[in-house]
């Protein structure tokens, strides 16, 4: 496993030395070469040293790059992660050289080309070499220098590199500025939550570094004793705590900007938030940044991130008071994956102030009587929350595309508390806690909780960034009351969905007593949930989407206005059908002056609530015929549409309760947004208070744009509008012909997240597109058309195939025997080793989830886990390629 973040194995802060300065730095001879770097877009030439450094008797291999003028400047120590060496950070170094500053990356010990033992920063190894390397920049002539062997100098890294840079700040006054990245503040409480054994990530701490052999000896032999015994010991804890910045916390007294994941099992939000409190009540300058990704995987925000640590050196280092570091408080906010790539759409929320992990907190109400959860023999088999180490790169983080997670509970071995539906969004911004009464057959209990994202028909819930808090209970024969502190999240839970408290008995990532217990778990209160008011979520930028769009809505408008007294003979309303959204039964059109040539024919499907259903078929397959005949635009020659049981003619009183758009866009440039929209309702004829304009708006996501004139708009604001147009009064039936033609990947997402949005309330939509990607990504269930006749219909993992085969990637190949076991697996109906993994069909009963727990088990190096077959290479089958 590599524990290697991509940009961010580098950033600054400011260490003291340890030993005397006659100590110094040894540069062996002819081991230093200049070259000079330009990078194709920006002809700033910079030089480049590579230098061979011998320290206290361990040789580094270190840079230098420096700008090329001849003029002093501030520096920046930049550190790599884990598992990498100096070469991970060359770029960011180079493009911090081109903006003034001189800077020095060297590869840790044990690491590259580097000499030495792992000490996992040792004070007197890692943390000693810190402040060699300031002597040497000391010394140099590009090096600003504040006195006689004091540069200017940051530091700044990601994970390992970031721990050492709160270790140098403490240990070296001469440290001027820090910005370390998904880092921990005490490894003993990263890697032994509560006294609970993080076996997966400690293992992979000492995999990564090249085995317990590179490792110095008393951590070799700590690792060696906890993974045995499987729980920590004090000396354990006293050795990691050695080497952790809050050792030092009390001299950390300089400018500080800590940015952690969200997406982290390994180092959570908790850390970052006890280094901000100890290093702002030294009286230093602290802002806190939650970025979207982690250790376990998501978007990294590279740019973002590497351009607000230059502007924090800019201020702290240069000393420039006009430069921009950001708001004291943010947290990056996702709204779904982008189907062409699979990245994440990010929004920003700010704060004037950290609110810190348990601020404004609501009660929650649970329900849930005593419990009984059962610890199995060996603890095994063990529930899911995250995969430490395999989720980062790989597919694993892309199972939710096929309507599952990694999160796992085995019946039996967890209780379950759950709130009522909510009756507004709640926005979860730090550590929910939860006060349980715990009693066990044996002295100790060792539990996992986690908070849960239950969908409002039960059966779909979000594990949020697959975290999970582990606590030991010690007299727990007597039983104990016990304050549970949960992960710290920033989620938002929408309205009528349930929050589920769930504590389990076993977790893969940790180590559980293996022997068996029972132990009874009793509610003693509410689910507190701290809700962070003051942080505020920036407007969603309005994507450019293409000028087209409310002609359908206004269409319908006009033909209820004009037909509003006219009714025509239609069959009674069908009382079995009265919440059922759509029933098309033999619907048949045929071509003007034709008899036999049909546009739509003796087609019939259904559609539910909550569904988001995709219309498929190559052009001429009579998707828009039937759209414009479920909206009462064009009479059916045979069939008929019932909407909720009412069946549906021109000017029918139930399309009222029927939203829609297609292609066009029909507004008044003069007015504003908002204007445009009371002025469509008014057309209707219908009251003001049914437009329910606020909400739609809400869904739509237009922001401050309704308040200035249409002409004012770009294409994409224009069909952000006429989608909010499309969805006054709420309707219950939402009817989408092409949203995406014209749209750029960006602007496809958006949309994507308004239609998923809508239907999240148990409205319905339905969408007509060619792109299949994205309706692969967004819908639910489809209806696959070809000549004007059903193909197929059902819901998206069936037709895909997903529901029954899996693609399973392997980083290496897989051996026969591997491959035996697997088909030996219960719920695996076959395995077959492709060339790059396994081919699994899972049998009836069989479930992504289950596979993914006892591929680990194999230790089958899994990369990636996807269905069979694309949507593409379902709907070409099906359709036999008449498209």
């Amino acid at each position: 496993m590599d524990l290697r973040l991509p940009a961010l194995r580098g950033l600054p802060r400011r260490p003291r030395r340890l030993l005397a300065a006659a100590a110094a730095v040894v540069v062996l001879a002819g081991a230093g070469t200049w070259t000079a770097a330009v990078a194709s877009d920006d002809p700033r030439p910079v030089r480049v040293s590579d230098r061979i450094m011998a320290v206290d008797g361990v040789r580094l291999d270190t840079s230098f790059f420096a700008p090329a003028d001849t003029g002093r400047h501030p520096a920046v120590l930049l550190a790599h992660g884990f598992g990498g060496s100096k070469d991970d950070v060359r770029q960011q170094a180079e493009d911090l050289a081109r903006h003034g500053y001189a800077v020095l990356t060297w590869s840790a010990r044990g690491f590259g080309r580097s000499t030495g033992k792992i000490g996992l920063n040792d004070p007197g190894g890692e943390v000693t070499d810190v402040s060699r390397l300031i002597d040497w920049l000391a010394k140099q002539p590009q090096v600003r220098l504040d006195r006689p062997g004091d540069p200017r100098v940051g530091m700044a890294g990601g994970s390992y590199g970031g721990a050492i840079s709160l270790l140098a700040a403490g240990h070296d006054h001469r440290v001027d500025a820090i910005a370390p990245a998904i880092t921990y503040w005490n490894l003993a409480d990263a890697l032994f939550p509560d006294g609970v054994f993080k076996k997966l990530w400690t293992g992979v701490f000492f995999n990564t570094g090249g085995g317990c052999a590179r490792f110095e000896p008393a951590l070799c032999r700590m690792y060696d004793r906890v993974a045995e015994s499987g729980t920590p010991d004090p000396a354990a804890r006293a050795l990691l705590e050695q080497r952790s910045p809050s050792a030092v916390g009390d001299r950390i007294k300089v400018p500080t900007l800590l940015m952690q994941g969200q997406t982290d099992s390994l180092f959570t939000l908790g850390q970052s938030d006890a280094a901000a409190k100890a290093i702002r009540a030294n009286g230093a300058p602290v802002d806190v940044d939650w970025i979207a990704g982690g250790h376990d995987g998501g978007d990294m925000e590279t740019g973002r991130v590497q351009a607000r640590v230059q502007a924090w050196f800019d201020r702290y280092l240069k000393g420039d008071r006009s430069a921009g570091t950001g708001p004291a408080f943010r947290t990056t906010r996702t709204g779904g994956l982008d189907s062409t790539d699979g990245t994440a759409r990010l929004r920003g929320a700010s704060a004037t102030a950290y609110p810190g992990l348990h601020g404004h907190r609501r009660a929650v109400a649970l329900t849930g009587g005593e419990q009984h959860v059962v610890n199995p023999p060996g603890a095994s088999p063990p529930g899911v929350s995250a995969l430490p180490g395999l989720g980062g790169s790989g597919g694993l983080t892309q199972l939710s595309a096929l309507g599952v997670g990694v999160s796992l509970d085995f019946p039996g071995q967890f209780a379950r508390f759950d709130s009522a539906p909510l009756t507004r969004d709640l926005r979860i911004t730090g550590a929910p806690t939860a006060t349980v009464h715990i009693t066990s057959t044996r002295d100790e209990a060792v539990l996992f909780g986690k908070v849960y994202d239950v969908g409002p028909d039960g059966t779909r819930q979000v594990l949020p960034a697959q975290l999970v808090a582990p606590f030991r209970v010690t007299g727990a024969r007597a039983g104990k009351d016990v304050t549970v502190t949960l992960p710290a999240i920033d989620h938002e839970v929408r309205k009528s969905h349930r929050l589920r408290l769930v504590l389990a008995s076993t977790d893969l990532g940790y180590a559980s007593p293996a022997a068996p217990a029972t132990y009874t778990v009793a509610l003693k209160g509410d689910l507190g949930v701290p809700t962070a008011p003051a942080v505020t979520t920036a407007a969603a930028p309005l994507p450019a989407w293409v000028w087209w769009l409310p002609v359908a809505g206004a269409l319908l408008a006009l033909a209820l206005l004009l037909t509003g007294r006219r009714r025509t003979a239609a069959p009674a309303p069908d009382p079995g059908l009265a919440e059922v959204p759509l029933v098309i039964e033999g619907l048949s059109k045929r071509y003007a002056r034709s008899t036999d040539r049909y546009a739509v024919q003796e087609l019939s499907f259904r559609v539910e609530k909550g569904q988001v259903l995709g219309l498929l078929g190559p052009n001429g397959a009579g998707k828009t015929t039937t759209l414009r005949m479920l909206m009462g635009l064009i009479k059916p020659d045979d069939g008929e549409i019932r909407v909720f049981g009412h069946a549906v003619r021109p000017g029918a009183p139930v399309l009222s309760r029927v939203g829609a758009f297609v292609e066009g866009a029909g507004f008044l440039p003069h007015l504003s947004g908002r204007e445009n929209l009371q002025l469509y309702w008014r057309a209707t004829g219908r009251p003001p208070e049914d437009a329910h304009l606020d909400e739609a708006l809400r869904i739509a996501g237009l922001g401050d744009a309704l308040a200035r004139a249409v002409r004012t708009y770009s294409q994409g604001m224009r069909q952000r509008l006429a989608i909010a147009q499309a969805m006054l009064g709420l309707p219950d039936l939402l009817i989408l012909d092409e949203p995406t033609n014209g749209l750029d990947p960006p602007q496809i997402r958006e949309m994507r997240e308004v239609m998923i949005r809508y239907a999240a309330g148990g409205r319905t939509v339905i969408v007509s597109s060619h792109l299949l990607a994205e309706v692969e990504q967004s819908c639910t269930h489809l209806v696959v058309m070809d000549r004007g006749r059903l193909v197929q219909a059902g819901p998206v993992r069936e037709i895909v195939g997903s529901g029954d085969t899996l693609l399973v990637g392997t980083a290496t190949p897989v051996e026969e025997a591997v491959t035996e076991k697997v088909a030996a697996l219960p719920g695996v109906a076959s395995a077959v080793r492709t060339d790059d993994g396994l081919l699994v069909r899972l049998e009836p009963g069989g479930t992504a989830e289950r596979l993914v727990v006892e591929l680990v088990r194999l230790a089958v190096p899994v990369a990636s886990v996807g269905p069979h077959r694309r949507l593409e290479d379902a709907f070409l089958t099906l359709i036999g390629g008449s498209a």
